[in-house]
C-alpha cells in the first residue's frame, strides 16, 4: 500500500479501528504521522460528516518496539513466553454419593411422598362394596378367632386373599377409627411402598433415577387410587417391595462380608465377627422369604410377581458375586418361600378360594381392544418411559455426567437387557392375564403391581431424556406434568365409579329392623353402616350374585329361579335396588317380579350421579298382606 509521499511499512501498521479517521486542514507532508492525500486535498475526521469527493488520510502510527494486539481480537497472555498452566484437578465434581447428595435426594423424596398423600386424600366418596365386605368380615373373622362364634361367612372359600390376615388388621383399625382409618393405613402401605421403591432403584442404579422411579410412580392413577382404598392391595404391593428391597440390600451385605472376609493381616474383633457372619451369608435372603410369602397370603394373585422378585436378586447378585453364588442365593431365596407356601396350603382349606379367584377365575364378556385401551390409559404412560430407560441402558450403562472422565467398568450389555426386559415386562403380567379372560374386574388396581416393578427402568428413562447436568429439563418437566394430570383425573374417575350411598344409608335406617330379611345391591354397604348401630347383620342379607332358596315343596332353587320364587313367596322383608344406566338381567329380572307379584311395594327413589354416568337406589317393602312363605 502506498501514500502521496511514499510506502506504508508493515512496521507502521495501519490506524487500529479506535483509533478511527484523523480530520485534518490540509495534507501535512510526511513525517511522524503520515497522510495519504486525495480528491482535492482535503480530509475529514471520523466524527465529522462524511463527504464522497472529500480526501482520506490514514495516520500512521511510529513503530514501536514492542507490537500491540488489536483490542477485542487477542489476549496479551498469550504472546508471555513463560505463561504456563497450572494444576487442574481431574474433576470438578465427583458423581460417587456423597452425605449431602443423599440428603438432598431424601428430601426430594419426602416432597414426592408429602404430594403422594395430598393427592390420594382429595378423593372422597362412600364405603365401595368390597372396603365394605372385607371389613365386615374382619370382625366377623376376630368374632370366631376369640369368641368362639361361628364362622357363618365361608369367607375363606371366595376371598381373593386370607380373611384372617388383611381383613382382621382392617377390623382392628376399623374398631378404633372407622373406614377412613382404615383407608389412612392403606395411604401409609402406599407411601411405604414408594420410599421402598427409591431405596432398591438406588442402590440399583442413583439418586437421581431413584428420585425419577419415586416421582412417576407416586403419581399413578392405581398408587393415588390405592392409597385411599382400604383393599388387600396396598398391603400386598407393600410387602412386594419390601421383599425385593432386602434382596437388593441382601446382596450389597453379602459383598461388603466378602471384602472384609478377604482382607489379609486385619485383626480385631469387628473383623472377627464379620468372617463370622460370612460363613453363613448364603441363608441371607431367607430374611425375604416370610415376606414374600405374607404377601402371597394377603393377595394369592402376588403370586404372579415372586418370579420377577427372584430374578431381580440372582441379576444383582451375579453383578457383584459371580453366576454360581447368584444361582445358589436364588435357589435359597425360591425354596423357602415354596415350603412357607406349602406350609400355609397344608394347613388351611383355601385352595378352593386361590382357584375361583385367581387360577380358575371365570371369564368375562369385556372385549380385547376395550380392554387394551385401559391398560394404555392406566399404564401406558409409564411403561413407554420403562421401554425407552430399557433400550437406552441396554445401550449405554450410564450418561456422561463428567466431561473426559472414563466411567468405572460396569455390568455388561446382556445383563443390562435382561434386567430392564424383567422389570419392564412385569408391567404385562397382570394386563396380559385379564385380557386372557376378558375381564376387567378391578384391572385399575392391578396394574400398579407391574407398575411398580417397571418404575426402576422409567427412571433411567426419564434420566436420559433430561441428560447429563439436567441439560434438557423441558422433557423431565412435560413428562411429569402429563403424568401427574393423568394420575389425578383418572384417579378421581375410578374413585367416582360406584354410586355414594350418603344418602341411602339413613332411608334404610328407617326401615330396616333386626331380624328382617333383606335383598340387596349393594348388600355390603348397608351390611356394614347398619351393624354397626345394631339393626343387621351379614347373615340377613342377600346379593343378586348368589342364592339357594328352598321353595314351598322342599326344593333348592338357585339362579333365577331362585329369586322368582323367593319373591312371589314375599321372603324378604324388603329389597335395595340399584338401577343405573346399563342393568343387569338379574336386576330387571327383580324390579319385574316385584311389579308384577303383588308382595312388595316402592317406598322410595335415590337418585345418584357417579363419574361414568347416573341412576337410582328403589327401596321396596313387602306390603302388610303378606306373611312369607
Amino acid at each position: 500500500m502506498t501514500s502521496g509521499h511514499g510506502p506504508v511499512t508493515a512496521a507502521e501498521g495501519l490506524v487500529p479501528a479506535a483509533e478511527g479517521l484523523v480530520p485534518v486542514a490540509e495534507a501535512p507532508g510526511p513525517g511522524a504521522e503520515g497522510a495519504v492525500a486525495g480528491f482535492g486535498g482535503r480530509a475529514y475526521r471520523g466524527d465529522g460528516p462524511y463527504d464522497p469527493e472529500s480526501t482520506l488520510r490514514l495516520r500512521v502510527l511510529p513503530a514501536r518496539g514492542r507490537p500491540e494486539p488489536a483490542p477485542g481480537y487477542t489476549f496479551d497472555e498469550i504472546t508471555r513466553a513463560d505463561w504456563a498452566l497450572g494444576p487442574v484437578p481431574d474433576t470438578g465434581w465427583s458423581a460417587a454419593p456423597g452425605a449431602r447428595r443423599t440428603w438432598v435426594s431424601r428430601a426430594l423424596l419426602a416432597c414426592l411422598l408429602l404430594v403422594q398423600a395430598m393427592l390420594s386424600l382429595r378423593l372422597h366418596n362412600t364405603a365401595f362394596e368390597d372396603e365394605a365386605l372385607y371389613v365386615y368380615a374382619g370382625h366377623a373373622m376376630i368374632d370366631h378367632l376369640f369368641h368362639g362364634t361361628p364362622d357363618y361367612g365361608g369367607f375363606g372359600t371366595y376371598f381373593s386373599g386370607s380373611p384372617v390376615l388383611y381383613p382382621v388388621l382392617a377390623a382392628w383399625v376399623d374398631s378404633v377409627g372407622g373406614l377412613t382409618a382404615v383407608r389412612l393405613m392403606s395411604l401409609g402401605f402406599m407411601l411405604a411402598a414408594t420410599g421402598l421403591l427409591y431405596s432398591f432403584t438406588r442402590m440399583l442404579f442413583n439418586e437421581r433415577t431413584a428420585l425419577c422411579a419415586a416421582g412417576i410412580f407416586a403419581v399413578s392413577q392405581s398408587t393415588l387410587f390405592l392409597g385411599n382404598f382400604a383393599t388387600y392391595d396396598a398391603l400386598a404391593i407393600l410387602l412386594l417391595a419390601l421383599s425385593a428391597w432386602i434382596l437388593v440390600r441382601v446382596v450389597r451385605v453379602i459383598r461388603v462380608i466378602r471384602v472384609v472376609q478377604g482382607v489379609q493381616g486385619v485383626q480385631g474383633a469387628k473383623v472377627t465377627r464379620g468372617i463370622r457372619l460370612a460363613r453363613g451369608h448364603w441363608a441371607l435372603p431367607l430374611a425375604a422369604a416370610p415376606v414374600a410369602a405374607l404377601a402371597v397370603g394377603v393377595k394369592y394373585a402376588s403370586a404372579l410377581y415372586l418370579p420377577t422378585v427372584t430374578i431381580l436378586l440372582v441379576l444383582a447378585a451375579h453383578r457383584r458375586l459371580g453366576g454360581r453364588q447368584a444361582l445358589r442365593l436364588g435357589a435359597v431365596f425360591t425354596g423357602g418361600v415354596v415350603v412357607l407356601l406349602g406350609i400355609g396350603l397344608a394347613t388351611t382349606d383355601y385352595l378352593q378360594a386361590i382357584r375361583s379367584t385367581t387360577t380358575d377365575r371365570a371369564h368375562g364378556t369385556t372385549s380385547v381392544p376395550a380392554m387394551a385401551w385401559d391398560c394404555f390409559r392406566w399404564g401406558g404412560l409409564l411403561f413407554a418411559l420403562a421401554c425407552l430407560g430399557t433400550v437406552l441402558y441396554t445401550r449405554r450403562e450410564r450418561l456422561g455426567e463428567v466431561p473426559g472422565r472414563r466411567a468405572p467398568a460396569g455390568p455388561g450389555t446382556r445383563w443390562r437387557l435382561v434386567l430392564g426386559a424383567v422389570l419392564t415386562g412385569t408391567a404385562l403380567l397382570a394386563p396380559a392375564y385379564q385380557i386372557h379372560l376378558q375381564t376387567s374386574v378391578s384391572l385399575h388396581k392391578h396394574i400398579g403391581y407391574g407398575l411398580l416393578f417397571a418404575a426402576p427402568m422409567a427412571g433411567v428413562g426419564l434420566t436420559r431424556l433430561m441428560g447429563a447436568h439436567f441439560r434438557f429439563p423441558q422433557a423431565a418437566i412435560a413428562v411429569g406434568v402429563l403424568a401427574l394430570t393423568l394420575g389425578m383425573s383418572q384417579s378421581a374417575q375410578n374413585y367416582g365409579i360406584w354410586p355414594s350411598t350418603t344418602y341411602l344409608m339413613p332411608e334404610l335406617a328407617k326401615n330396616v329392623r333386626p331380624g328382617q330379611k333383606w335383598l340387596g345391591q349393594p348388600h355390603e354397604a348397608p351390611v356394614y353402616y347398619l351393624s354397626r348401630e345394631g339393626l343387621t347383620d351379614y347373615t340377613l342379607w342377600t346379593s343378586i350374585y348368589y342364592i339357594d332358596y328352598t321353595g314351598r315343596q322342599g326344593r333348592h332353587l338357585m339362579g333365577a329361579e331362585g329369586y322368582r320364587a323367593a319373591i312371589d313367596d314375599g321372603w324378604f322383608d324388603g329389597v335395595v335396588l340399584d338401577w343405573s344406566d346399563q342393568p343387569g338381567d338379574v336386576q330387571a329380572l327383580i324390579r319385574g317380579e316385584m311389579r308384577t307379584s303383588g308382595r312388595y311395594r316402592l317406598a322410595g327413589a335415590l337418585s345418584y350421579r357417579t363419574s361414568v354416568g347416573t341412576g337410582h337406589f328403589e327401596i321396596w317393602l313387602r306390603v302388610p298382606a303378606a306373611h312369607g312363605r
